[in-house]
């Protein structure tokens, strides 16, 4: 069966599925996305998703394309239509189609949506096998990261330089300061040499993370300290565990950057508990993971 893509108020074939070469996305990265988590036939987090594509959007002048509820239905379609119990949905608000010109249009068009949807395996039941590398590089990005912009082409460069150098993400930090940002898609995070939980506090010079949001809540929950609190590469050098965050990622634990161990080189017992966390999250269950 071919994939079926919603486009602008159509379910397609992904085959026969198109936007205008005039797409103000295609042409300028004039646009916002999010992914999400479909785990068994319910969307991970999907309030704080849609939350934070109206506030990305609202912070590039661009309205939502439909009403939150209209949107979850259509979420909700891709899924069905593609019979997807168990996947990534991909949707991308942009601000239409328009005459190239740098400025908005002077006269608006429609916002343009496209989503699609793919399978993936479920949510890792072995986190030692979870386990991965990360390599460190300066942050270059725009100065408004905290907006889901599709603008990512520093993001696309770090992963590859990651990936060159057999790791799954590059940890970014402020050249001129030494201290860390993020991942180039992911949250990052320390167990410090104390055995804090730490992860930088939110401002304009990181995304803010759905599925930080989510563990930072399940963490309150069952009375889990943690301090939003910079650090820097040799803190991180220094750290305990540390992992990413993500709806790709989940909670996956650290054990190498820069080729170099964290800690034993192995999972930590603070790392192991979050990933249970997390999964029971995940499944919505999490209530009862004390």
């Amino acid at each position: 069966m071919s994939k079926i893509a919603y486009v602008n108020g159509r379910y397609l074939p992904q085959s026969e599925a198109s936007v205008n070469i005039e797409d103000r996305g295609y042409q300028f990265g004039d646009g916002i996305y999010e992914v999400v988590h479909l785990h068994d036939g319910r969307y991970v987090d999907e309030g704080l998703h849609l939350a934070r594509l109206e506030r990305s959007l609202g912070e590039i002048q661009l309205p939502m394309p439909m009403s939150r509820a209209a949107l979850s239905m259509v979420l909700r379609e891709v899924a069905q239509r593609n019979r997807v119990r168990e996947g990534l949905l991909y949707m991308q608000v942009t601000r239409g189609v328009s005459r190239r010109d740098h400025a908005f249009p002077a006269k608006p068009v429609p916002p343009a949506l496209v989503v699609t949807i793919r399978r993936v395996p479920a949510y890792p039941t072995d986190v030692d096998k979870w386990q991965a590398a990360c390599i460190t590089l300066p942050d270059l990005r725009w100065a408004r990261r905290d907006i889901k912009s599709v603008n990512l082409l520093p993001n696309c460069l770090a992963r590859q330089k990651a990936r060159e150098q057999g790791a799954i993400e590059a940890i970014l930090y402020d050249e001129a300061t030494g201290m860390v940002t993020e991942g180039a898609a992911t949250t990052f995070w320390i167990v410090d040499e104390n055995g804090a939980i730490r992860t930088r506090f939110l401002d304009h010079v990181i995304l803010p993370g759905c599925t930080r949001a989510a563990l930072m809540a399940e963490l309150r929950t069952l009375g889990i300290e943690y301090d939003e609190r910079e650090f820097s590469l040799e803190e991180m050098r220094r750290a305990r565990e540390a992992f990413i965050t993500s709806a790709t990622s989940f909670v996956k634990p650290i054990t190498k950057i820069d080729g170099q161990p964290v800690g034993d080189g192995k999972v930590g017992p603070v790392v192991r508990r979050l990933f249970d966390i997390f999964a029971r999250h995940v499944k919505g269950d999490v209530k009862n993971a004390a």
